[in-house]
């Protein structure tokens, strides 16, 4: 068997495994996931792909999630069109963001990002329509055409087709031409701008593109769980997306995603632990940059080669 049959054979089981899910698994829990997933993939379009450590996408998520809040609360848009504000609000926050940080490299980057994120937060608080500290509640789901969205099991499925549609657009992304000058210009900057290549521009592209994704898993997850919260918004969110990304493997495309999966199930298993939830994450952090430097993917993908060589060898 070839190695794009194994791969075509292996989508085919995880598409069958997530449509069939909700009938063994909690659908609110599998969204979760997702959403964590795709907030971590968000991120790795901007660190993994670009070498930008950015600590501003709790900002871009937080946007979503109010975003949607006010509009599916306050102003009564319909689901989808609430879902694109949202989405439209956090690309604009990712061009504002990005346009002030790009100009930096390495750790103030990373600073740039992270008070301007806290500066949304602080923003956030003082909203009189998010409501304070207590956040938006009782966000209604709503409907999508035909389909009732107060069903869970319903609304796993609209959450799956928009997931997979997110992470396959960002796919396409990295595997594109503007992927590969994204590539470049991580590996070696002053080579791309030698090129010829507007650095700056690409990058502010790859803020806007990376922050509309975040949006957009911020406002799915107000939709499954209903409320928009202070947490969305906090530093640590950002923490999240990083964590998950070194868990999985920066740079791939799967690694994000399987970081983020394995996160959300780290937080079920340790709901009842309280404020031992950290101390037990930063151990895995820990852990994870010793022995793991290339995540999952990367020390699976090593493992593989290796096993290849082997079996060449023995042939």
């Amino acid at each position: 068997m070839s190695e794009q049959t194994s791969r075509a054979a292996a989508l085919v089981v995880l598409a069958l495994a997530m449509i069939a899910a909700p009938a063994f698994i909690y659908p609110v829990f599998v969204m979760n996931a997702m959403v964590m997933a795709l907030l971590a993939a968000s991120f790795n379009l901007v660190f993994g792909y670009t070498g930008l450590l950015s600590f501003g996408h709790a900002a871009f998520y937080g946007i979503g999630s109010y975003g949607a809040a006010v509009l599916l609360k306050d102003s009564g848009w319909p689901m989808p069109l609430a879902m694109v504000g949202a989405v439209v609000a956090a690309m604009v926050a990712g061009f504002v963001i990005g346009g002030l940080a790009i100009r930096r490299r390495g750790i103030y980057f990373a600073m740039i990002t992270l008070a301007l994120a806290e500066i949304v937060h602080f923003g956030i608080v003082q909203w009189p329509a998010a409501g304070g500290e207590n956040g938006l509640q009782g966000v209604p789901r709503g409907s999508l055409l035909w389909l009732d969205l107060g069903s869970s099991t319903t609304l796993y499925y609209v959450v799956l087709v928009v997931i997979t549609a997110a992470l396959a657009l960002t796919y396409r992304i990295i595997h594109s031409p503007f992927g590969r000058i994204l590539h470049a210009i991580r590996d070696n900057e002053p080579r791309a701008v030698s090129l010829g290549y507007s650095v700056d521009r690409y990058l502010l592209l790859a803020m806007v593109l990376s922050a509309g994704l975040a949006g957009l898993a911020g406002a799915l997850k107000t939709l499954i769980f209903q409320f928009a919260t202070l947490n969305d918004v906090h530093w640590g969110t950002s923490g999240l997306a990083v964590l998950a990304c070194l868990i999985g493997g920066t740079g791939t495309f799967w690694g994000p995603i399987i970081g983020g999966v394995i996160l959300s199930l780290l937080y079920s298993l340790l709901a009842e632990s309280g404020e031992w939830v950290s101390l037990i994450l930063g151990i895995i952090f820990v852990v994870c940059v010793h022995l793991f430097r290339d995540g999952i993917v990367g020390r699976a993908r090593a493992a593989a080669g290796r096993l290849k060589a082997a079996t060449k060898f023995t042939a």
